[in-house]
């Protein structure tokens, strides 16, 4: 058997990966699921034939999303995630013995349950108690609690469809205003070598709003070129001068790729990414 699942990143860019099988396949009423055990990274999950995320570095994306921001807030103790409904980036946020809540609201609940079922080295985040998960729009979520988080995570899909409402003034707007007066919050920008534009626009809105805005950037190998982009936006607290590397001593030895030395380097930007934004 040759089989393999091909993810159209561009119209001019693939990258495929050989398949022993498929493990599932679901429609929602937002998307198509789909979880396959490849040969090189372990088990890969799709939406709509994207690669969300692979068995083998899923925990750079985790890592990078959650430990910055929470390394950079000194009481970090009620949290939401927008999107993320695999329990990846939540896993990543349930090391941090100061969070008290997580609040998870992701669109899709097949996402979650597929994630439960097959994907159980991310969905373990689940099962802990501090985890609350609601199922609904982020976006309507988010309008109705002002001033009760002190970080939120962007855990979005692609800016298409559903998802394209959450990279927009507007809608950082209404995080600010969901934040408390000294919070944070971190957002997945997609990938600096084909979308420009859009990270262009992205932080110029994002500046629009928050004070302390920057890009920071990770390794991630089955995304798009290779190189991920995050935007860290504060109200008060620097993604540099404000970083206490303090926190993750408990767990620092569980971690494959976030490091306080990662952490100061993910900031520096080549130049093509300074112009950028």
């Amino acid at each position: 058997m040759n089989l393999w699942f091909t993810e159209n990143q561009t119209d001019n860019l693939r990258l495929s990966f050989r398949i022993k099988k498929l493990l599932a396949y679901r429609e929602s009423k937002f998307q198509k699921l789909a979880v396959y055990d490849t040969f090189e990274y372990g088990k890969l999950f799709t939406l709509d034939d994207f690669v969300m995320l692979t068995e083998k570095d899923e925990f750079v994306y985790h890592e990078m999303i959650s430990h910055v921001a929470l390394n950079c807030h000194p009481n970090p103790e009620n949290i939401l995630v927008i999107g993320g409904g695999d329990g990846g980036t939540i896993r990543e946020i349930e090391k941090h013995d100061r969070v008290k809540n997580i609040t998870l609201v992701e669109i899709d609940e097949e996402v979650v349950k597929i994630s439960k079922e097959f994907l159980p080295f991310v969905a373990c985040g689940f099962e802990d108690k501090r985890v609350k998960v609601y199922i609904e729009d982020g976006i309507e979520y988010i309008k109705n609690h002002k001033n009760e988080f002190d970080i939120i995570f962007i855990d979005s899909t692609d800016p298409v469809a559903f998802a394209e409402g959450l990279f927009h003034t507007e809608f950082y707007q209404f995080v600010f205003e969901a934040l408390k007066e000294d919070g944070i919050m971190v957002a997945q920008t997609e990938y600096p070598f084909l979308k420009g534009d859009f990270i262009k626009q992205v932080f110029s809105s994002l500046k629009e709003v928050f004070p302390i805005v920057s890009p920071y950037l990770a390794s991630i190998p089955t995304y798009p070129t290779g190189l991920w982009s995050f935007a860290f936006a504060s109200k008060k607290y620097h993604f540099i001068k404000n970083a206490n590397f303090e926190y993750i001593k408990p767990f620092e030895k569980e971690l494959k790729y976030y490091s306080p030395e990662i952490h100061k380097a993910c900031f520096s930007l080549p130049p093509f990414i300074k112009k950028l934004v």
